[in-house]
């Protein structure tokens, strides 16, 4: 009997450019948590439309700002633009773009 839990499947992955549905900005996700990870301070004051803690959430850097934001799954969409993302933080966790898709500077095993 296996007591571990059921993997999630993401809709997005590192490097995906998404829209945020609600705020309408663009941003490129660097992390992605299978649920909730923040304190429950931080839900109660800054997600407002109260998405689900069991659902994946995204680490995002949003696009013509130095801001990162954390969203849950069903606020995001595909972005479908195929543009870079302006911001900062984007050369020290990607080492390139390519078809509308960030690659990151880590190499996986």
């Amino acid at each position: 009997m296996n007591d571990s839990a059921p993997i999630k499947q993401v809709k997005f992955n590192i490097g995906d450019v998404i829209h945020h549905k609600l705020f309408h900005y663009r941003g490129v996700i660097v992390d992605v948590d299978p649920d909730f990870q923040l304190s429950q301070q931080w839900y109660q004051m800054v997600a407002r439309s109260r998405p689900p803690q069991d659902e994946p959430w995204y680490h995002v850097l949003v696009h013509d700002s130095e801001d990162s934001t954390y969203v849950a799954e069903q606020n995001l969409e595909a972005e479908l633009t195929a543009q870079k993302v302006s911001h900062p933080g984007v050369e020290k966790c990607f080492c390139d773009f390519k078809d509308g898709h960030y690659i990151s500077n880590e190499k996986i095993n």
